[in-house]
């Protein structure tokens, strides 16, 4: 029979993570964000079941209708449609998914390598460690919008050469990171009783150095996902990420600069979401930033 060891109350209070939560939840700010990002979350996860409308379906009988909130709105259309007829709220929602969620995916993707590359980096020694660190020092000089558009360019556009293209220019800050992180743990005391015991380089990395980076890691991540949602709406703007008809932020504004008079809540409101998912992340990332800070100097 298992049993299920109960920390007392003291030791649970004391542990990182709580202490880490304590911190965060004491920020407003960080839990405004929170609460903002676990929505954009949940809603890029469920999308599919909130559409009132097939986002793609036009309508030839309902071009530029304009919100609810308007006198010659309808309310089963509550941003209105476009210049094709199609609902625009349907649109926002499914947008969430592409801009949002394949954002959170290109990051996790992104994350998962730089922690395999960079573990190759910073173990390796001798030329290979120097060649590859030269190359890492290369591409971390060129911006992550700029070497995406150089990879889209490359593959051709559309939404999952897009998302390729963002996860590989968001790769060599992951590599650098890890690099450091490594480097900057191999000569500490634990980790060289470790090897006394004989843990070879993966073990060391696997069990000692990973577990003491998640905080980093997860920093990088949180910088990296706004990042990735700037890129994946700025790709789609410029016509070199997902193509039309597919309801991509960046990709519905493009498509409505044509509208900025006539229908000016197709642009408003595509970029007022791109703001807001930014924001959450940006407010969660400070308030970890702070309550890891907070947490150390207690």
């Amino acid at each position: 029979m298992a049993f299920i060891r109960i920390l007392p109350d003291e030791q649970l209070a004391r542990s990182p993570q709580v202490q880490l939560w304590r911190e965060f939840s004491r920020q407003h700010s960080a839990m405004a964000g929170l609460v903002l990002f676990c929505a954009f979350t949940l809603i890029s996860i469920v999308a599919p079941l909130l559409l009132l409308n097939d986002p793609n379906q036009q309508m030839d009988t309902l071009l530029l209708v304009p919100p609810s909130w308007s006198d010659q709105g309808l309310i089963q259309y509550p941003f209105g449609t476009d210049d094709l007829g199609r609902d625009l709220f349907s649109r926002m929602l499914i947008g969430t998914r592409y801009t949002f969620g394949i954002a959170m995916l290109t990051v996790l993707g992104s994350l998962f390598m730089g922690i395999v590359l960079g573990a190759l980096a910073g173990m390796s020694k001798g030329f290979k460690s120097s060649v590859f660190n030269h190359i890492l020092d290369l591409a971390l000089t060129i911006p992550s919008l700029l070497l995406a558009i150089i990879i889209v360019a490359i593959l051709g556009p559309g939404l999952i050469n897009t998302t390729w293209a963002i996860m590989l220019a968001l790769l060599p800050q992951f590599v650098h990171g890890i690099r450091n992180a490594i480097s900057s743990q191999l000569n500490e005391d634990y980790v060289i009783a470790y090897r006394l015991d004989g843990a070879n380089n993966w073990q060391v990395f696997i069990r000692i150095i990973l577990p003491n980076t998640w905080e980093q890691l997860t920093l990088m991540a949180s910088m990296a996902l706004s990042t990735a949602i700037l890129d994946i709406a700025a790709l789609g703007f410029l016509g070199l990420g997902a193509q039309a008809p597919t309801a991509e932020w960046g990709t519905m504004i493009a498509d409505s600069l044509d509208l900025i008079y006539l229908a000016p809540t197709s642009i408003a409101i595509p970029g007022l979401l791109i703001f807001l998912a930014v924001l959450s992340v940006n407010l969660v990332g400070d308030g970890l930033r702070t309550a890891i800070k907070k947490r150390r100097e207690g």
